[in-house]
């Protein structure tokens, strides 16, 4: 039924249903006249629980206060806070690594002989120590993967509680000669050169240069030249010219960084041509005297370098190039010791058909 002009609401002919059953109506309270009721404010609807959501009007309304009836209960038990596997306190044993000159398969083979490193290449050696003497590239195949392998393992190290650390080769020096000045000339004491043929002549691999980025020409050029562990002086050159850098492992590694910020072609093919010199601790007399001048200027008791292969190093082959057949190259079993046990030579002539090195210091016996 419609409402009518000048009536008020109209009376409901049917019942309204009931909210639920079993409810009665109250009577009309006296003088109360249905068809005009009487002004009321507005109404107030009850409060929800948050997600209520009513399906039907004849439902009642539990209210927030009465406890659940008939509801199952679970008892939760408490989550354990999750277990982490402490990191391990205290320096891990100490290894060394000799020259590897892209030889990145051989590299895998032998850090995973002596556990460093898992299956699939990962760090697996925990709070071990980790010290690479320089030479990654260069005469082998893939010496910009043995930097990216380096730079890994140095994050996962770190992680699991250890490090991995690398020396600056002279290899280094030179390719990042080459990659900065090219053709550029330099005076190299013996007439005009370049760091690109001298890259070249001395192994350069081009695919090497294709792949090099910028970010590995920045963490080349960051690298100490030396180090003091656990005794032992590590440096890559069996040579004294550290000796021209300063009076601490600290100046020589400032003096040789700064330098190569200056980014001077000239003053970096000095400290190539420095560092490329060998042989200074060979000599039965002269030899142990060198060692113990750069172990008393740095420190440690011993010194342990790569650079001069061992076979040459002790006149078994004329040259450090790689025999094209590897016929008749000789056996490398292990780190040359020598100069009166002040010296401990690591590079195993890996570019000759020897073997790549990877030591635990210090060595047993």
């Amino acid at each position: 039924m419609t409402q009518g002009a000048g009536q008020g609401p109209a009376a409901r002919t049917a019942a309204a249903m009931p909210p639920f059953p079993g409810y009665a109506a109250p009577p009309p309270m006296p003088g109360y006249d249905r068809a005009v009721p009487p002004p009321q404010a507005a109404p107030e609807y009850p409060e929800y629980p948050e997600g209520y959501t009513p399906t039907a009007r004849d439902l009642p309304v539990i209210a927030q206060s009465a406890p659940p009836q008939d509801v199952p209960t679970v008892e939760l038990t408490p989550l354990a806070a999750p277990q982490h596997e402490p990191l391990p306190t205290g320096p891990g044993p100490l290894y060394v690594v000799g020259d590897v000159h892209g030889y990145l398969d051989e590299l895998y083979e032998a850090l995973a002989a002596q556990g460093l490193i898992d299956a699939q290449g990962h760090w697996a050696a925990g709070n071990a120590r980790l010290w690479f003497l320089g030479d990654f590239t260069d005469r082998g195949p893939d010496g910009v993967g043995v930097i990216d392998l380096v730079m890994r393992l140095s994050a996962e190290a770190a992680a699991a509680g250890g490090y991995c650390k690398a020396l600056m080769g002279n290899h280094e020096l030179l390719l990042i000669g080459a990659k900065r000045f090219a053709d550029t000339p330099v005076n190299s004491g013996a007439g005009t050169a370049s760091f690109q043929a001298a890259w070249l002549l001395n192994g350069g691999q081009r695919t090497d240069m294709e792949r090099l980025e910028d970010h590995h020409l920045q963490w080349m050029s960051r690298l100490d030249a030396m180090a003091r562990e656990d005794g032992h002086l590590l440096v890559h050159s069996d040579t004294t010219a550290y000796l021209e850098f300063g009076d601490s492992i600290e100046d020589v590694n400032d003096a040789i960084t700064e330098a190569l910020q200056r980014n001077d072609p000239d003053e970096v093919w000095d400290l190539f041509r420095k560092f490329t010199k060998r042989f200074a601790f060979r000599d039965e007399d002269a030899g142990p005297m060198a060692v113990r001048e750069l172990l008393q200027t740095y420190g440690g008791a011993r010194i342990v370098h790569g650079h001069s292969p061992i076979p040459y190093l002790l006149g078994e082959v004329g040259t450090e190039e790689a025999d094209e057949d590897g016929g008749g190259a000789p056996v490398v079993d292990g780190p040359h010791l020598y100069a009166d046990g002040l010296a401990l030579a690591m590079d195993g002539g890996v570019t000759m058909a020897g073997k790549l090195l990877v030591v635990q210091l210090p060595l047993a016996g």
